[in-house]
This record gives structure tokens, sequence and C-alpha cells, in this order.
């Protein structure tokens, strides 16, 4: 039998092995260190969230050394001091170093190999020392900011009530939120409203739609729908990343523009993943299976108990609502139009290590954001309001970015 973590293992390498190669394409070292954070991301087995925390720093450190030598766009309370002789290729590559370096030293050996790589391609001299020394200078600046990013210690009590079994694997992320955010006042500035009562029609239409084609053997999910639940149920960085860099890889764009593309979707993703997960904690909402499983005592007399079900993909360790994929692409999204002309957007593309490294893509930002609501109920995790609370949380994360990074 395969091992299929290990087959995902396997197949998230080859994504992100393609995106370096891609990377050497586009002759643009902001795409080449994203292709490099990812794969030493993937290699250090970090989480989701890890993932994207991980991620943020390097990219504002990278923006932050890139503009400082460019001075295109304003400066902020993370820049450092300009310093137009430097060389961008190197400033990029110690920022980058410094920082993976500082948030993943296990990885040390590799890091070291990738940079000694790039520095090599950049002529030595005066611009090549400076940019190595603003580049250091710009990730520690970011890097003592979030000195205090700090995830508290996993607490999380179970329910249960004296000598009576409940499941013992712990949920995931239950913390996540007592996070410094970096735009955010705090965690729960934007949390969602409640979800919906279970007394009412909104609940009743929420459970029926789920209940039918999120089931594991629905009869009314079609097989294009099972694709796509099945690709989105991908959760790692490079399934995202694959969408900025559709972005970032366009014609005439420069190394500046693409730094601050990246800074602004990697910090914004991170601000999304702890407001999202401020609102499944505080709500506790139950899945699906739960529900469904326990129709009877959910006080709707519509609501009918089917004692078996189960839903197309398991069912992520953490409370259901908001949608977290859901909070994500909308926040990716709506910084992206912020980016690009909508006139000029271009045709978004990215691969799914839970389909085979397979891609799908989109003409539109929104086709996009609603392809992954829909994925999640057809692959029986979620409720059609959760995914509408998502879209929601992400848009606003997304403007207080976009104000930050586009004003």
């Amino acid at each position: 039998m395969i091992n299929i973590k290990l087959r995902a293992a396997q197949v998230i390498k080859a994504l992100v092995v393609s995106l370096a190669i891609h990377s050497s394409a586009v002759a643009d070292p902001i795409v080449d260190w994203n292709g490099h954070a990812l794969q030493i991301v993937s290699d250090a087995k970090l989480s989701p969230g890890a993932g994207h925390k991980v991620l943020a720093i390097v990219h504002v450190s990278m923006y932050q050394a890139t503009n400082a030598i460019s001075q295109k766009y304003p400066p902020n309370e993370l820049s450092v001091t300009s310093n137009p002789q430097a060389s961008i290729d190197a400033a990029i590559a110690s920022a980058a170093y410094v920082s993976l370096l500082s948030n993943i030293p296990d990885k040390r050996s590799d890091i070291e190999s990738i940079y000694k790589t790039m520095l090599s391609t950049i002529a030595n001299g005066k611009a090549k020392n400076s940019g190595v020394a603003l580049g250091e200078l710009a990730a520690n600046k970011v890097f003592a900011h979030r000195a205090h990013d700090n995830v508290p210690k996993e607490s999380y009590r179970p329910h249960t009530s004296p000598g009576k079994y409940v499941p013992t694997t712990m949920p995931a992320a239950p913390t996540w939120a007592q996070r410094q955010p970096w735009l955010l006042r705090n965690a729960s500035q934007f949390r969602s409203e409640p979800p919906p009562d279970l007394a009412s029609d909104t609940w009743l239409r929420d459970f029926n739609e789920v209940k039918a084609i999120g089931e594991k053997n629905s009869a009314v999910r079609s097989p294009e729908q099972t694709a796509i639940a099945y690709f989105w149920q991908a959760t790692l960085p490079p399934l995202y990343h694959g969408i900025i860099r559709s972005v970032a890889t366009q014609p005439h764009r420069d190394v500046t523009q693409n730094a601050r593309l990246f800074a602004a979707v990697t910090t914004g993703i991170d601000d999304a993943v702890i407001a999202v997960f401020d609102g499944k904690y505080h709500y506790n909402f139950w899945r699906p299976i739960t529900a469904i499983r326990n129709a009877d005592i959910d006080g709707h007399p519509k609501t009918l108990r089917a004692a078996s079900w189960a839903p197309l993909i398991p069912t992520p360790m953490h409370p259901e609502y908001p949608c977290a994929h859901c909070t994500v692409a909308a926040t990716l999204g709506n910084i992206i139009k912020a980016d690009v002309a909508e006139q000029s957007m271009p045709r978004l593309t990215t691969t799914s290590a839970t389909a085979n490294g397979t891609s799908r893509s989109w003409t539109s930002v929104d086709e996009f954001i609603q392809e992954v609501s829909d994925a999640r109920i057809y692959d029986g995790v979620h409720y059609r309001s959760s995914t509408e609370a998502g879209n929601l949380l992400g848009e606003k994360v997304a403007a207080i970015t976009v104000q930050y990074y586009y004003p």
C-alpha cells in the first residue's frame, strides 16, 4: 500500500522544484527566492500557519531591502537607510538568507548552499558588499519587529465530564489567534458575526446542501465538483503562491513591484490566518460530520440525522466557522485586485499536491475565490454561511493590507 503522507510530500517537493525552475526563467530575484523559500519551508515540514508566518517575514525583509535601494515606494516603520548604489540582487539574497536562517535554523546547510550559489552570480565589489550589508540590516529589523510574535503553548481542554471518554486527538492551532498580527489591531478586529441560529432557515439550507453534495459517496456531486474538492484539500503555502506568481511573472513588472506584491500578500495571509482562528475558537461551531450525525439534537424539526454520514475528505481538526481557506483566498484575491488593473488581470494558475500535481486556472479573481468557497462544501467540511463569512473576513483583512502597501 502506498504511504499517502509520503506521496503527498513527494508531490509537494515536485511542485516546489517546478516553481524554482520557472523562477530562473523569469529572471527576477524576488520570484527566484520565493521558490527557494517555499522549498525550505516544505522541507522543514512546517504546518500551513507556520509556513505562512515564515514566508511573510522573508518577503517583508526582501521588500524592505529592495525598496531601500530603488526608493520606489514611500518608507514605513520597517524601512532601513536607503543606499541606491547597493546591489539589489545581493540585498535580496542577504535578506532572504538571514530571515530564513533566523526562522528555520535546522535547515542551515540547505539555506547556506542556496545563498552561496545565488551570491556567486553577482559580480564582486562595493555594490555587492553594500547589498549584503543592507539585506542583513533589513532582515534583522523585521526579525526584531516580530520578536514578540510567539505562539503560546497549546493548552486545549477537551470537553468532557468526569470519567467519560472523548477522542484524544487535540485540535489544531488553538492558540494561533494569540499571535501578534502585522497590521490588524488585534485578532478579533474583524471577528465574523455569529454562525446561523440552529432554528433558522439558513441553518436548514446550509445543513441540507453540505449533507447532499459533501457526502463521501454523494449521488449529486459531479466528477468536476469532486475534482475541485480534492484540488482544494491542499493547505500548504505553495497552493496559494502559485497564484501570486501568476501575477509576478507577467511581462514588464519590476523587482520592487514584485517585492511589494509578495510582502503585501504574505503579511495579509498571515493576518488572515490569525483572524480566522480567532473566530473559529470563539464560536467553536460544529463541523458537518458532527452536526449531521447529531441532527436529532439540533432543535430544528426539518434536519434529518444520518448516522453514518462521512465527508469526501478528512475533516480538519479545528472548529468550522469561519472557513479558513475562504478567508485566505479572499485576502489574496483582493490584494491582487489592488496590484493589477482589472482589465489587465492575467490568467491565475496554480497546482495542488492533493490533486497529484494537476493545475487549475481562472480568468478572474472572483472566479477563483468562488471556486474555493464551493470546494469546501463539495468536500463536506464547511457550510455555505461559513464560506460567506470567510470571504467577508478576507475582504476586510485585504482592505487594511492594501491601505498600508498601496497608499
